[in-house]
């Protein structure tokens, strides 16, 4: 099965880093999610967690990726990446049909 999202250099050198440097657990993938819309709008997660039932496993880059069914729909096609700036840094969600960047 092909993943639905892709993941920049940038954002996969970063959570290779964090994956060595936090002592995340070899059973462990990185968890991409939506959480729950409000006024808002739909908001992005990612996280390490172990496997469960209802998830697609993939690996991108090496790296072990899961995403649960029922969220499969709302990744199609996005695109994660990492920014630093001077005032902040961290992951965020780009879907290439708008042109509208969500922070993690």
């Amino acid at each position: 099965m092909i993943a639905p999202i892709t993941i920049t250099e940038k954002a996969i050198a970063e959570i290779k880093n964090i994956m060595e440097n936090k002592n995340i657990p070899t059973d462990y993938f990185l968890r991409i999610g939506t959480k729950g819309g409000g006024c808002g709008g739909m908001s992005y997660a990612l996280g390490f967690d172990k496997a469960k039932d209802d998830d697609q496993k993939f690996t991108i880059s090496d790296i072990p990726v899961l995403i649960e069914k029922r969220h499969y729909m709302f990744l199609m096609g996005m695109q994660i990446d990492f920014f630093e700036g001077d005032e902040a840094r961290g992951f965020t969600f780009i879907n290439p049909e708008i042109p509208v960047r969500h922070d993690v």
